[in-house]
């Protein structure tokens, strides 16, 4: 199971997730958010990060060449596109040498005509709920089942008490949490990160 610890701003939040065992973890460059952080203090905070943990940039509905810059000046490996970015512009960011990973609502997913969802399933592919950050799941029925076929990611309400049972339902190849391992809004919790990590890993196993 892989799992991505997202929103993360300190050494600490950093800290906790590479030693509870995280296969990545995620920066928020959306402007304005509890979770916002700038380029300079991510590429301060990826010296900490071992080579085999995937480092991704978080950006919504923002000018492609700037999280271009942005994703360059942080130093991550990946770029999250979680808005309404097309096709031309994931090609882009590929370009530019990251690895993308395209975040959909469940609600949105779902609503894909059955040629640009073959388009999109090609590429890996991260399904939230309406309100991404919010700590709300999606109700399984609004997919009927039809969850990607690559290795895509889970995320949306997930916490270390339900994470299991959400694996279960969804058969995710990996899950991605940021509110639900918050003690407050914005602020990680590492007992909640070490917790959430081997609870997703569990799971897996079972």
């Amino acid at each position: 199971m892989f799992v991505k610890i997202c929103g993360l701003k300190t050494p600490t939040d950093v800290d906790a997730a590479v030693r509870a065992g995280a296969d990545a973890i995620g920066f928020v460059f959306v402007p304005g958010g509890p979770r916002s952080i700038d380029p300079e203090s991510v590429a301060e905070l990826v010296s900490r990060v071992p080579e085999n943990v995937e480092m991704v940039g978080v950006f919504r509905n923002q000018d492609i060449d700037e999280v271009i810059r942005i994703a360059r000046a942080a130093g991550v490996q990946t770029v999250q596109l979680h808005g309404d970015e097309t096709l031309a512009d994931l090609a882009a960011v590929k370009a530019a040498g990251f690895t993308v990973l395209r975040a959909f609502s469940a609600d949105a997913y779902s609503k894909l005509e059955e040629s640009e969802r073959a388009a999109w399933d090609a590429e890996r592919i991260l399904l939230d709920a309406v309100e991404p950050g919010a700590g709300v799941t999606f109700d399984p029925a609004v997919l009927d089942g039809d969850f990607p076929p690559g290795d895509w990611l889970l995320a949306g309400g997930l916490r270390p008490a339900n994470v299991a049972e959400l694996v279960a339902l969804f058969k995710p190849a990996g899950v991605d949490v940021s509110s639900g391992v918050e003690a407050s809004r914005g602020v990680k919790d590492p007992e909640l990160i070490r917790g959430f990590v081997a609870a997703a890993k569990a799971a897996h196993s079972n």
